[in-house]
């Protein structure tokens, strides 16, 4: 069913649990896997960071992974990247912290759920996740 995944992350801790879940599923179905990480101008100064998190992703799990870091319009460059891949599917996090409801998807996660061709899996952070990144961002 699934033979192709690409998991979109920018390294937080909102995109971890986005990250396992998609590892799991892509486990489970013997499936290649993609991990993509997108800099736009807003975050390219964090660009060590994001290779380091990605690094230590390949070297924690046993799964064989592909990692890439582009630049551009996140949404934009994982809609397209999946589709030169020929993924079935595309797995994101949200924090889902944006609205009164908690459903609110984030605009990337959100643009990807709307506009991809390909089925994508959102993966929402947990409450206490969601507290201690504000924390974090704060300091």
């Amino acid at each position: 069913m699934f033979e192709t995944v690409v998991i979109a992350t920018d390294g937080s801790t909102s995109a971890g649990r986005a990250v396992e879940t998609a590892l799991d599923i892509a486990e489970r179905f013997g499936a290649e896997v993609h991990v993509l990480s997108v800099l736009n101008d807003a975050n390219g100064e964090h660009e060590a960071e994001v290779r380091d998190a990605l690094a230590r992703l390949e070297r924690e799990h046993d799964y064989p992974v592909t990692t890439v870091v582009e630049r551009g319009d996140p949404a934009a460059v994982i809609q397209r990247y999946a589709t030169d891949v020929d993924a079935d599917l595309v797995a994101t996090g949200t924090r889902g912290r944006d609205s009164p409801y908690s459903y609110h998807l984030g605009s990337v996660a959100e643009t990807v759920v709307h506009d991809c061709p390909i089925p994508v899996l959102t993966v929402r952070q947990l409450a206490g996740e969601v507290e201690s990144e504000m924390a974090a961002d704060a300091e």
